[in-house]
């Protein structure tokens, strides 16, 4: 399994619309093939920052959902909204405690 932590910083005052475009999305992301996990995390003491979690079959399942037209047509969306360079880390878990 692939782990894809995203984290994006927002203009304050496009927050909403940042929660718009992914509240519209966030079934059709779902619903990717290869999309075991998706979640929406915001940061406790700035309420600008968001963190999407999503949990994926492998890399080729990810890619493929980034080569997407659904993925071009929301992030097109999403990016002109940032106040800072996104952070995007993809990772594996080793364990649980």
């Amino acid at each position: 399994m692939l782990i894809r932590i995203v984290r994006m910083t927002f203009q304050p005052e496009k927050v909403d619309e940042f929660l718009d475009i992914f509240d519209r999305s966030k079934h059709k992301i779902r619903a990717m093939p290869g999309c075991q996990h998706l979640e929406l995390l915001c940061d406790y003491d700035h309420p600008n920052i968001f963190i999407t979690n999503s949990h994926w079959d492998d890399a080729t399942a990810l890619n493929n959902y980034r080569n997407s037209e659904l993925f071009k047509e929301t992030w097109a969306k999403t990016k002109v909204l940032f106040s800072e360079k996104p952070l995007a880390f993809s990772s594996r878990k080793i364990g649980t405690i």
